[in-house]
């Protein structure tokens, strides 16, 4: 692949009316070719970088007909050199990371040591139980989910190991039947109502690990669309009489949440059902839902941690609720973690999976997010990781102002498909457009637990994935495009544990390396806060309708609010109010009116 780029690389400068002469020369070199505008960066790359100066010396001494030929497999040795040193195995998880296609200098990782033994004390702290969120004044204990016994204390510890147990027993006990629909008949579906890290983490393990033959089938509210609670709706047909409702809220005060969970009960009891006999409220204790589930007389109600945010919540019972009723294996999951945490507590850099991931990315980003993460892995089954990493790296690590109260405005913008889709997709940007990112590969060795078949002689479509991801790999290489690769034997709960815990306490390293506070989201609040001044308008903006009419900017004026805002208001209410009409072709002259 490397020297078929070359030789492209070779023929088209060959082409290039400014260089013809020098081609042609018999002493032509790759380093004289390369200190010239115009070359192709393959080339530039391998002669000012990839060669031991020994090895340049020789190139450049050489015959030009010979000269390609040393060129590429000088540098191909030279990147297998590279892989070995900037390769790390994990071999109890079967997990790999490969570090070697960033192409940061060898001095890059020693320069970084006391930023990285910073981090290293920050996160001891963190997992000792020191207020890791100095904001809201709280402990940050996602780890501890995995591993109770490293909870600072015993209450915290008992509580995670009794939750634990609670969430076992009541999945077994609606597995057997003992906890049944008002029908008496066994539950067989789950509609979870969540949003945020109360949705994106149980959707991801549900579509990861699950299969036709689950105890449950699952089924979300991750949103206030109104058309998204019909689709779901349709869906489920008439099978709400066996179908338990999960709502899963820490503060119980979400609305999209609140709202998902009042048209299911809507719903539920338009077909005579009783709502709270099939609900069960995973919350914050002495919540507004936790309120409303025990005067409702709800099935159960587990709790979500003060210490533990939304987007680190997938080991808490807001993940292993919905995986334990869906039949998966909670447990592998947890070890899974535990076994990272194992492998990225240690305070060795060059044996921190977690730190080098967090390493890459402020090199790859210059500390400062200026590059975006493209997440590929190349297994249908991780198809949603990439969407799951976007709120746990963007909302933990986009921050105007840095722990010193420096207007620093961090963070780093996550996006991704899965292979080979994303080569029929975004790929050819990638190679050829703007550089503007670094990638992150997924491979999964295992490529499926039924019987090989061969789509052409000895070759399978598994085969044609793994291709598929070398191949985009080494040619954004050859384009000086950086990328890492993360390697994993098989997509099973042990496995997808470790994924997660790894990029948790990567992104737990990187907030400390940038010096921000990766664990709270005021952005978020503030968003919330503005979409209650729009709801705040609309009765008001009823209020003035009337069946004379009246632009956006005459109802504004009365009620002392911003036109624009009125005039949005307006529309969506003419949308979905057949009442209400308006008239005009221009926003300033529009005019809205009641009829009725």
């Amino acid at each position: 692949m490397l020297v078929e780029h070359l030789r492209a690389g070779v023929f088209a400068a060959r082409r290039r009316k400014r260089h013809a002469r020098r081609v042609r020369s018999p002493d032509f070199t790759a380093s004289a070719w390369n200190c010239r505008a115009g070359a192709p960066p393959a080339a530039a790359r391998l002669a000012s970088g990839a060669l031991s100066l020994q090895h340049r010396w020789q190139a450049e001494r050489l015959p030009y007909n010979l000269n390609l030929a040393y060129v590429a497999r000088m540098a191909s040795q030279s990147l297998w050199q590279r892989f070995q040193s900037y390769y790390l195995r994990y071999d109890d998880l079967g997990f790999s990371l490969d570090i070697s296609r960033m192409r940061f200098s060898d001095g890059f990782l020693d320069q970084m040591e006391p930023q990285v033994a910073k981090a290293f004390a920050a996160m001891h702290e963190l997992e000792a139980g020191e207020i890791a969120n100095p904001d809201e004044n709280r402990m940050v204990g996602h780890y501890w989910l995995r591993r109770p016994e490293l909870a600072p204390n015993d209450e915290l510890r008992a509580d995670v190991e009794a939750t634990n147990t609670r969430i076992q027993k009541f999945a077994s006990e609606v597995h057997a039947g003992r906890i049944s629909a008002p029908n008496g008949k066994p539950f067989e579906r789950i509609l979870l109502i969540g949003i945020g890290g109360s949705a994106l983490g149980p959707q991801f393990i549900a579509d990861a690990l699950g299969s036709a033959n689950d105890q449950m089938e699952i089924f979300f509210f991750d949103n206030t669309d109104p058309d998204g609670f019909d689709r779901v709706f349709a869906k489920i047909g008439d099978g709400f009489a066996q179908t338990l409702v999960v709502v899963i809220s820490k503060s119980g005060g979400t609305k999209e949440t609140r709202n998902g969970m009042l048209e299911a009960k809507v719903h539920f009891e338009r077909v005579g059902l009783d709502f709270g006999k099939q609900a069960v409220a995973v919350t914050g204790a002495g919540s507004e839902l936790d309120k409303f589930a025990e005067k409702n007389g709800w099935l159960a109600r587990f709790p979500m941690f003060d210490w533990i945010g939304g987007r680190t919540s997938v080991m808490s019972a807001v993940g292993l609720l919905p995986a334990a009723l869906q039949g998966l294996d909670t447990q592998a999951l947890l070890d899974g973690a535990a076994a990272m945490d194992a492998h990225t507590r240690v305070a060795e850099r060059d044996q921190n999976a977690a730190m080098l991931l967090a390493l890459m990315w402020f090199y790859a980003t210059d500390g400062q997010g200026k590059k975006d993460m493209v997440i590929l892995p190349y297994k249908d089954r991780l198809a949603l990781f990439s969407k799951y990493l976007q709120q746990l790296v963007m909302e933990s690590l986009g921050k105007e102002k840095d722990l010193d109260g420096k207007v620093v405005h961090q963070g780093i913008a996550v996006y991704g498909n899965k292979g080979s889709t994303d080569q029929h997709a975004y790929v050819q940007q990638l190679r050829d457009g703007v550089p503007n990112f670094f990638a992150t590969f997924i491979e999964v060795r295992k490529d499926r637990a039924t019987e090989r078949f061969e789509v052409e002689e000895g070759v399978t479509s598994g085969d044609y994935l793994q291709g598929f991801l070398r191949g985009t790999r080494a040619a954004l290489y050859e384009g000086e495009r950086d990328s890492i690769t993360l390697s994993i034997p098989e997509v099973d709960a042990l496995h997808v544990g470790a994924l997660i815990a790894l990029y948790e306490r990567a992104v737990g390293f990187y907030g400390s390396l940038v010096n921000v506070n990766a664990y709270h989201q005021p952005g978020v609040e503030a968003g919330k806060k503005a979409a209650t001044r729009i709801l705040g308008l609309q009765p008001k903006v009823l209020g003035e309708l009337s069946e004379s009419g009246k632009t956006a900017e005459a109802i504004a004026h009365a009620i002392d609010a911003d036109p624009e805002d009125v005039y949005h208001v307006l529309r969506h209410l003419a949308a979905n109010d057949s009442t209400i009409q308006s008239t005009g072709e221009e926003p300033g002259s529009e005019k809205f009116s009641q009829i009725g």
